[in-house]
């Protein structure tokens, strides 16, 4: 009898000890579930701000290209009223005139394509720089810096001489003069 009696003590024992284990083990998930969503909160603005940045990019790129356009279309309009007139003016038959006539015309049609050949080389320049502007997510970012056993490794394989950082990684410098660093899959990467 005593030994039930002892067991059944030392049970309720362990039972006690196992519910306070759990109470702290819910505290412990409470508080990473609040750290992480407060994680998922930082990460949601960050992602809107980027949206924006894009989307204003966009629209300002869009806004440059119209007044491109408007501008080609406004030096032809300009081109065609000069080719009109001189074509009104030279109404004799003599051989200079026309000939003046013609040099004017072609005078006319070479500043028109001088103008739309700017405005199209502006406009790619244009559309270049907002691409430029345009970052990585925060995200991608992140995923381009991150460490990997591959890449430890590939790195501890490397014997170029170390030259410098570009992006948190060692930039080498190869035998023949070549700059690159080791990406996250352990390759190399050149730097131009």
């Amino acid at each position: 009898m005593k030994k039930i009696a002892l067991w059944g003590l030392s049970l309720l024992f362990t039972l006690g000890a196992l519910a306070q284990e759990t109470k702290t083990a819910k505290e412990v998930k409470k508080v990473t579930t609040e750290q992480t969503e407060k994680d998922k909160k930082a990460a949601e603005k960050k992602k809107k701000a980027v949206d924006k940045k894009v989307a204003d990019a966009k629209k300002d790129h869009d806004k440059k290209v119209k007044e491109a356009k408007d501008e080609i279309s406004k030096a032809k309009k300009e081109t065609d009223e000069k080719i009109s007139k001189a074509k009104k003016e030279v109404k004799s038959n003599s051989a200079s005139d026309k000939g003046e006539a013609k040099s004017a015309a072609g005078k006319a049609k070479a500043e028109a394509n001088k103008a739309e050949a700017k405005a199209k080389t502006e406009t790619k320049t244009k559309a270049t720089e907002t691409k430029a502007k345009v970052k990585k997510t925060v995200a991608e970012e992140k995923e381009d810096l991150k460490e990997t056993a591959i890449s430890k490794a590939a790195e501890k394989k490397v014997t170029d001489k170390v030259t410098g950082e570009y992006k948190g990684k060692k930039v080498y410098t190869g035998p023949r003069g070549g700059k690159y660093y080791i990406n996250k899959n352990g390759n190399k990467t050149y730097i131009d």
